[in-house]
């Protein structure tokens, strides 16, 4: 399947090479979505020549980095419609995502000619409904879906390797081609940080998004739990999972919270307790460059342990300069947890939710080879060398199909992990009148996971090797607009990122 749909990559590369219009002087590497709505505005830009780009990074840096899984045959058709739509006026909107290629993880459904598999070759194959919540979205603001980005480590559908997943075989880091891209959403992360889309979206249950862009170099948005639907997203936990963008900016990472966000009917609890907090205007207001001033931030000593002396030393260089720039920073904190007793919690409600979630994810497709969890371990089974069994096993798999619903185990494991919450960041963050922690990477992901709370990863520096790091701006549930302020302000302030070397 992966070379038919790089065939049709190069059929498609031949026929953007004929409909592509003139695009000189724009600059297409590092290409922002602000700077890409200009290029159209000025003339200077197609949707089309855009795709063709990207579609020529795919085609050129795929083979080696695995980011992309599968890319989407109806892109350019749909670039076309973009570029009509604007010549003819029908698109009068300057901003936003109108005829910006996209590259969702491919757990998000998406009702066309692209795969749904979480990286499985169990539901290679399965037709959903409809997209996904958030892929409705962002078709309904005029976005191109470029394809579909590798899922690997999926740990909860597939065997594990970091890096790794069955169908899209394993990505690499574009910085240092040796070090793991860490997480679930790695293949969006590398995606963004080799230039091979415009923007990506990731998801998260804990660390998804905050580890693969730390490691990657890019910004990435973990939202409140709610605040982007998870309906049409193959689940983990729904006590957990949420979608965010990852993207070269924070202004770019904004642009795609902004279509993304809000109310959808097939999540409607999560999103309906959410939308409270999706301000009037949306977050592209929050854009401040003095986003830090009077901001009060919080360092909890805890996260920083075993950080190396050299990137310490980074990190105090930052804290001084956000200081600079206004902010109030509160120094040797201590937050309130016991990570075996989160990490065992977690788990234990994280088994049973995964059971009940992907089964009634899969009994809801129009077509799957496999319709509950049992089958999917039974296919892996049967499939040892594709799935690679001997390597990895599926202890989480065989672990969460063990269990049978929300029992009294599992409702204390979820009032524990409240308690952890209320007793942990929250009190902190009220106490102190916080208005972020910050932490080093993902190192916070777990507090900020257990609570559904948001956090915000931007470029911090790079390791001796040349591995990028990342600094976290977490908060409490609704706190996206003072975050964003931050993470511009921070990143602005800095302006760290630069593109990948690609090391041996």
């Amino acid at each position: 399947m992966a070379e038919l749909r790089f065939r049709v990559l190069a059929a498609l590369m031949a026929l953007a090479a004929v409909a592509g219009t003139s695009v000189a002087g724009f600059e297409f590497h590092e290409a922002t979505v602000d700077a890409i709505q200009l290029g159209f505005r000025n003339g200077s830009l197609t949707s089309t020549a855009l795709v063709r780009f990207y579609l020529d990074q795919i085609a050129r840096l795929n083979p080696l980095l695995h980011a992309v899984i599968e890319v989407n045959p109806d892109a350019l058709a749909q670039a076309a419609r973009a570029d009509a739509e604007r010549s003819s006026g029908r698109h009068r909107g300057g901003g936003g995502l109108h005829g910006v290629p996209v590259l969702v993880k491919d757990n998000m459904a998406t009702r066309d000619r692209l795969n749904t598999t979480a990286g499985s070759l169990a539901l290679l194959g399965s037709v959903v409904k409809r997209d996904a919540g958030v892929v409705s979205r962002l078709r309904r603001a005029g976005a191109v879906i470029l394809g579909k980005a590798n899922p690997s480590e999926w740990s909860n559908f597939r065997p594990v390797q970091d890096g790794w997943s069955a169908r899209g075989g394993q990505t690499l880091n574009p910085y240092v081609l040796s070090h793991t891209p860490c997480g679930s959403s790695s293949g969006s992360g590398v995606a963004a940080a080799a230039n091979m889309a415009a923007v990506t979206l990731g998801s998260e249950t804990d660390g998804s998004i905050l580890c693969p862009s730390a490691v990657n170099s890019v910004v990435g948005i973990k939202p409140t739990v709610g605040l982007t639907s998870r309906s049409g997203v193959i689940p983990i936990t729904p006590l957990q999972d949420t979608v965010g963008p990852m993207c070269r900016t924070v202004s770019d990472a904004v642009h795609v919270l902004d279509a993304i966000v809000g109310y959808d009917t097939f999540d409607a609890e999560a999103t309906r307790a959410a939308s409270k907090y999706i301000p009037r205007g949306g977050y592209k207001q929050f854009l401040k460059i003095d986003g830090l001033r009077g901001k009060r931030i919080g360092v909890p000593n805890v996260f920083f342990q075993g950080t190396d002396d050299q990137d310490l030393k980074v990190y105090e260089k930052h804290l001084r300069t956000v200081r600079q720039h206004g902010a109030i920073v509160i120094t040797d904190l201590d937050i309130a947890v016991d990570w075996a007793d989160l990490n065992a919690q977690e788990m234990i409600a994280m088994n049973a939710e995964f059971k009940i979630s992907i089964n009634a994810y899969m009994s809801d497709l129009l077509y799957s080879p496999v319709r509950s969890l049992a089958q999917v371990i039974a296919f892996n089974n049967a499939h040892p060398i594709q799935e690679r069994i001997k390597d990895f096993g599926q202890p989480d798999l065989i672990a969460a199909e063990k269990t049978n619903g929300i029992g009294k185990m599992e409702r204390e494991a979820i009032r524990k992990l409240n308690e952890l919450s209320t007793n942990g960041l929250e009190k902190l963050m009220k106490e102190h009148k916080l208005d972020a922690i910050v932490a080093p990477d993902s190192q916070a992901s777990s507090v900020l996971a257990i609570g559904g709370y948001p956090g915000i990863i931007v470029p911090a520096g790079y390791d001796k090797q040349g591995v990028p790091f990342g600094i976290c701006f977490g908060g409490l549930k609704g706190y996206e607009p003072r975050l964003i302020e931050m993470a511009y302000g921070f990143e602005q302030a800095t302006k760290v990122r630069r593109q990948p070397a690609f090391k041996h």
